[in-house]
């Protein structure tokens, strides 16, 4: 499900339509979708709002763009570091000494 959403924002951004039936798990969303650095904040955005995350830049790397696959990993453990307080570790810490 999460490709399936990048790969419709990507779309979206690209104001393509037939992105919808020719992008692949395997696209490299730099390169071969080509977005210029307005379509990829708007890209950002869209992202953050679909799935109720915040991008942490410290955690991300351009290879995450390498490919649409990546990109829902990449998502899917933001996803998971949301859900569990943050990335977990002040989750772990107790709030008294």
């Amino acid at each position: 499900m999460i490709m399936q959403t990048v790969i419709k924002i990507l779309s979206e951004i690209k104001e393509s339509p037939e992105l919808l039936s020719t992008l692949k798990p395997e696209t490299d969303i730099v390169n071969e979708v080509g977005l210029d650095s307005l379509q990829m904040i708007n890209f950002v955005l869209a992202i953050e709002d679909a799935f109720d995350v915040e991008i942490d830049f410290d955690n991300f790397d351009i290879d995450h763009l390498s490919s649409i696959q990546a990109f829902a990993a990449f998502l899917e453990k933001e996803r998971a570091g949301v859900a569990n307080g943050a990335g977990g570790q002040a989750a772990e810490q107790p709030i008294f000494d």
